[in-house]
C-alpha cells in the first residue's frame, strides 16, 4: 500500500534546474504523492511542469560582488524564507528537495528553520553557488556525475550518485536502437544551444558542415534551434550551401529529434549531457565558456573520456575544427556506432527512480490525510484546489 507524503521542489529559474524537478515530481506523484513547486517569475514560464504540482513564485535574492546587491538580495532571501515557512505550515512537507538556483536557497533555509528533512541535487560536475551554502546542513546530497568539484569531502558520507533525470519520452529513447547510418543514406545532425540558443552554432556550424567532403555533405539533413534574431542568417546560409535544415526557436519535439538524430552538436549543459547518455548519440559539445565555475567543461569529461564525445572549447570552435571532428568519427566505418554505444554506456537511466528512492528515505512520519489543518490562509501559497478539494473531504 502506498502511503501519500507531502513533497516540496525548489528550483531555479531555468530549465537546467526544473527539467530534473519536473521528472522527480511526476515520479513522485506516480508513487501516489502530493507534490509542491517552488521557483520563481522565469521559472514558473518554463514548460513541462506536471499539472499536479501547485506551483508557488517566492523572491529570489541575489548577492553579487557588487555590495549595492548585498541589502535588496538579503532583504529578498529573508521575505522568501518567510514566505516558505507560511506555505511548509499548510502544506506540511516530509521533505524538501532543493535542485540549485537562488529560489532553492530561502526555500531550503525555510526547511532547516522548520526542522523538515533537506536534500539537493547537483546536475553538474561542479557543485553550484547555492548547493554550496547549504552542503552543511541538508540531510543528502544527489549528484549526477560520480566526481563532483567544489563538493567537500567531508560530505561524503550524504553523497549520492543517482545521475540527471530525464524526461519520460527521453528514456523510451534507451530501448530503441541507433538509427541504421548506410554509406550513402541520409546523415542527421541535430544542433542545439539549450533553452536559450546559442549564437555561436548559429555562426559556425552552417559553414562548418559545408566545407564536409561532398560524399557526406550531400548526405546531411541537419535540424537547428537557433536563437530568433539568428534564424533568418542561419536559413540564408545553408540555402547558399545546398543543405536540407529545418530551423526552430524552439524544438516542442526535441525527444523525437534526438531519436532520429546520428549526431548531435550542442553546448554541455547538464540536462543535454543527461539525455545524449540515456539515448546514447554521439556529440560534439562546445562548453557555454560564461558558465558559472565553468562546469560546463567538467560535465564533458565522463563523456569524453568514454569515447562518446568531442569537446572543443569556443575559441578553438571554428568552421575547419568543427569539419575535421565530425570526419573524424564520421568516415570511418562503425565508428559512430561505436561512439553512441559509448556515450550510453555513461547514462543513468534510473535516476530519476533512485532519486525518489533517495526523498522517500528521508522525512518525517507519513501523512496519510491531506493538508494539515490551519485555520489561517498565507499569502501567496493557497494550496492547489486539488488537494483543497481533498483535504475538505
Amino acid at each position: 500500500m502506498t502511503i501519500s507524503r507531502h513533497y516540496v521542489l525548489a528550483a531555479g529559474g531555468t530549465g537546467g534546474h526544473l527539467i530534473p524537478a519536473f521528472a522527480l515530481g511526476q515520479e513522485l506523484i506516480n508513487r501516489g504523492h502530493h507534490v509542491a513547486l517552488i521557483t520563481d517569475e522565469r521559472g514558473a514560464k518554463i514548460p513541462g511542469c506536471p499539472d499536479e504540482i501547485a506551483t508557488h513564485k517566492l523572491p529570489a535574492g541575489r548577492i553579487t560582488k557588487n555590495p549595492a546587491s548585498w541589502l535588496p538580495g538579503l532583504k529578498a532571501i529573508a521575505e522568501g524564507r518567510m514566505m516558505a515557512r507560511r506555505l511548509y505550515a499548510n502544506f506540511a512537507p516530509s521533505a524538501v528537495i532543493g535542485f540549485g538556483g537562488y529560489p532553492a536557497f530561502p526555500a531550503l533555509l525555510g526547511a532547516f528553520a522548520e526542522k523538515i528533512p533537506t536534500i539537493i541535487h547537483e546536475q553538474n560536475a561542479v557543485l553550484g553557488r547555492v548547493n554550496r551554502f547549504t552542503a552543511r546542513r541538508v540531510n543528502a546530497i544527489a549528484t549526477a556525475y560520480p566526481d563532483v568539484l567544489r563538493l567537500s569531502p567531508r560530505y561524503a558520507s550524504k553523497v549520492h550518485l543517482v545521475g540527471n533525470p530525464v524526461r519520460e519520452e527521453v528514456l523510451d529513447l534507451r530501448d530503441q536502437p541507433y538509427p541504421a547510418l548506410s554509406a550513402d543514406g541520409i546523415f542527421r545532425v541535430l544542433v542545439t544551444g539549450g533553452s536559450q540558443g546559442a549564437t555561436v552554432l548559429s555562426n559556425v556550424v552552417p559553414e562548418g558542415l559545408s566545407i564536409l567532403p561532398v560524399s557526406l555533405r550531400r548526405r546531411l539533413q541537419v535540424t537547428q534551434q537557433c536563437r530568433a534574431e539568428d534564424i533568418d542568417a542561419v536559413r540564408a546560409a545553408y540555402a547558399t550551401h545546398d543543405i536540407p535544415a529545418e530551423l526552430a526557436t524552439y524544438l516542442p519535439d526535441m525527444p523525437e529529434k534526438l531519436g532520429w538524430s546520428h549526431m548531435v552538436v550542442s553546448r554541455a549543459g547538464a540536462s543535454t549531457i543527461a539525455e545524449l547518455t540515456c539515448a546514447g548519440r554521439p556529440a560534439i559539445l562546445v562548453p557555454l565558456p560564461s558558465a558559472t565555475d565553468d562546469h560546463q567543461s567538467y560535465n564533458v569529461k565522463e563523456m569524453v573520456e568514454a569515447g562518446g564525445a568531442r569537446a572543443i572549447a569556443q575559441p578553438a570552435f571554428t568552421a575547419a575544427e568543427l569539419a575535421k571532428q565530425i570526419q573524424l568519427i564520421a568516415l570511418e566505418p562503425g565508428a559512430m556506432e561505436n561512439a553512441a554505444k559509448a556515450a550510453k554506456s555513461c547514462g543513468r537511466p534510473n535516476a530519476v527512480a533512485d532519486l525518489a528512492d533517495l526523498v522517500e528515505s528521508f522525512g518525517r512520519a507519513p501523512i496519510m490525510h491531506g493538508l494539515k489543518s490551519k485555520s489561517q490562509s498565507s499569502g501567496g501559497f493557497n494550496p492547489s484546489p486539488a488537494l483543497a478539494k481533498e483535504n475538505a473531504a
